[in-house]
């Protein structure tokens, strides 16, 4: 069931509850918000691209694409949300870091003014180690597709 509040409300995390939980920050910082947020299963994240975004004078000048490996990028951060969210204490001293990432694709190119739609579902957690499906979209349209798997790792061990 999708986190509510007092109100019956669905929890919507913006930049300053998403900081919190994980430890990137502009310009890598690529989620706006999070939201149907399903403990130890789902959740929902979003990204406003704007022409602003510091990729896009080098990824093309006259035909500005976001990155395809950024998109991968933004699940993976809205996939720690997930995870940082439903133990708070995971947030603290540990990092996430990418162990692998299969069945990328690839299918409609994101540009300024689209809204980046994440859906990230939890396929399996064995300790540190966690595998995610997750799916990009443009106005319900899907344009990026991937499993990928990631680890957390204790801060001070990863020096």
């Amino acid at each position: 069931m999708v986190l509510k509040d007092e109100e019956g409300e669905i929890i919507t995390l913006l930049h300053n509850d998403i900081i919190k939980l994980i430890p990137h920050r502009y310009p890598f910082l690529l989620i706006d918000k999070v939201t149907n947020i399903v403990i130890k299963k789902s959740i929902t994240g979003s990204k406003s691209v704007t022409f602003n975004e510091p990729f896009f004078p080098g990824h093309f000048p006259d035909y500005p694409v976001m990155p395809g490996v950024l998109i991968l990028e933004s699940m993976a951060q809205t996939a720690a949300c997930l995870i940082s969210y439903q133990d708070k204490s995971l947030s603290n001293n540990n990092l996430v870091f990418f162990t692998g990432i299969e069945k990328a694709k690839f299918r409609k190119p994101v540009i300024p003014s689209n809204e980046l739609i994440l859906k990230i579902n939890l396929i399996s957690n064995k300790r540190s180690l966690y595998k995610f499906n997750g799916n990009a979209f443009v106005q319900n349209k899907l344009v990026a597709s991937s499993e990928f798997s990631a680890m957390l790792v204790n801060e001070e061990k990863a020096k």
